[in-house]
């Protein structure tokens, strides 16, 4: 593949030339609308799908950094908030605003937090928060761009929150306490009543991440299965994160962070008032929040109801047992832990899980890799109902093939095991030096590799993650560098 510099167009395209390129440069990408793919699309169906776009485009212009121009959006904002507020345990107190997404939500509670610390703990310089190592990588960026500092702790063999490390870790500048319902890697749901409790006894505030489960658990539990409590009916949970682009089958980027109260969501409102410009007030990161969006949540969210979501929930839901049940029957494979809803990790104690993964993606299926164990990850969702057999199928052609000797794979094994021995017998300045040119390796300037197994192998067997983290740096810099495309 070839690379041609990128210039300002002089002339336009047509229409038809632009949809023409654009059609073929989307011929790579997975194939959600197969049911390939067990993250980053949620589908509902053409039903919902036509209605969010049409809703979405109805309101494309209309942009809701000031409510006052477009009372509409403010309308489509504050129901959306109180719907799913009333979904999650609210009352007529509870607060919030809609934003791009569940980082975006996650980052605007860290900030509330710190600076609800300011306010209630002022004698705190350093402010703390405390999570479990499941506890999504967003708060870590929040950490980084608030100055709070991410508190991990393990999780227990269950890969649930471990209430007493929590307790342990939390001191006298802990702002912040986190759970998630579910985790996303394993799909566990922490024990939310017992972190709540936690932050309670401290005068501190708590966080649920449900960005995946809260448009889901709620309809699971209506269903009669055992939901470990997680919402605002928990005393001591003080906000909660959703994303309405995932179970909530809303378009993106559509997600909530809602407050138990206005005076808790206070704290993340921004104003200045000494602007040439005139007086600017922002309620979350952005200042241009799309139109479309909240619109197309706005509608989704009515279209579908209570009796909506509970029918996709029933079958989202005997998917995923499906899946599991099917997953844990197969030898060598294994669900990790005791996952409460659609969200699972399959692991292997047999055979390498990554070389099955690399199975699986030649036969068009998107499984995330995950480390700490080695796991694939599933969301599972409503696209996947008519592909729960055919998965099932080549998962188990894919753990056959990647037990077949090759030569590939024992260059593959000798490879990391060479990485191991160098770990430990190299000095640190030498094995620094080489994992900064191992991005040819692991993709450089080519992108990532078509098959990952020997990847993820040598990045677990580095001991060095801040060489890992400036190696993943470079692999980024390389999807994005400026001035150049494939050809």
């Amino acid at each position: 593949m070839t690379e041609k510099l990128i210039q300002f167009p002089q002339h336009g395209l047509s229409r038809s030339a632009i949809l023409a390129q654009m059609d073929a440069a989307r011929t790579h990408d997975v194939q959600w609308r197969q049911g390939q793919v067990f993250s980053l699309v949620f589908d509902a169906g053409d039903e919902v799908n036509e209605l969010a776009k049409t809703a979405y485009t109805t309101f494309f212009s209309e942009n809701g950094l000031n409510p006052t121009a477009f009372p509409s959006l403010r309308r489509f904002e504050t129901e959306v908030i109180a719907m799913v507020g009333s979904l999650l345990g609210g009352d007529g107190h509870t607060a919030g605003n809609m934003t791009t997404g569940g980082t975006e939500s996650i980052l605007m509670a860290v900030l509330a937090a710190r600076e609800w610390g300011r306010v209630h703990k002022p004698k705190v310089r350093q402010p703390e928060m405390v999570l479990p190592s499941s506890a999504h990588p967003a708060f870590d960026k929040a950490a980084h761009y608030f100055g709070v500092k991410a508190v991990r702790v393990p999780v227990d063999s269950n890969f649930r929150a471990d209430v007493a490390a929590m307790r342990a870790a939390i001191n006298l500048d802990t702002v912040l306490v986190v759970g998630s319902a579910p985790s996303y890697p394993q799909g566990a749901v922490d024990p939310i009543p017992e972190l709540a409790g936690l932050a309670q006894q401290r005068g501190i505030l708590c966080h649920v991440d449900a960005c995946v489960g809260g448009m889901m658990l709620p309809f699971v539990r209506r269903l009669g299965a055992p939901v470990t409590p997680f919402d605002f009916g928990v005393p001591g949970v003080t906000s909660i994160s959703v994303d309405l682009h995932k179970y909530g089958y809303a378009a993106k980027g559509a997600s909530v962070i809602l407050y138990r109260n206005a005076a808790l969501r206070r704290h993340q409102l921004f104003a200045t008032t000494d602007w040439p410009g005139g007086i600017y007030v922002s309620p979350t990161m952005t200042g241009t929040r799309p139109g479309g969006a909240i619109a197309a949540a706005w509608a989704v969210l009515n279209f579908l109801g209570e009796e909506g979501y509970l029918r996709i929930a029933r079958t989202v839901m005997q998917t995923a047992t499906r899946l599991h049940d099917g997953i844990n029957a197969l030898d060598g494979l294994r669900v990790l832990g005791q996952p409460e809803m659609s969200v699972m990790a399959i692991a292997s104690d047999k055979d390498n899980v990554y070389e099955i993964g690399d199975e699986m993606s030649t036969r068009g299926w998107h499984l995330d890799r995950q480390q700490f164990p080695p796991s694939l990850h599933l969301t599972v969702n409503y696209a996947h109902r008519d592909a729960a057999d055919r998965f099932l199928l080549d998962l188990a052609q894919s753990v056959l093939a990647a037990r077949q000797p090759s030569l590939r794979r024992s260059g593959n094994e000798l490879a990391i095991k060479a990485t191991r021995t160098a770990t430990r017998l190299l000095p640190d300045r030498l094995l620094s030096r080489m994992t900064g040119r191992a991005s040819t390796l692991f993709g450089g300037d080519e992108g990532l590799p078509q098959r990952s197994a020997a990847m993820y192998g040598m990045m677990g067997a580095l001991p060095n993650r801040g060489d890992l983290r400036e190696l993943v740096l470079d692999l980024l810099e390389s999807f994005t560098t400026v001035g150049k495309s494939d050809a």
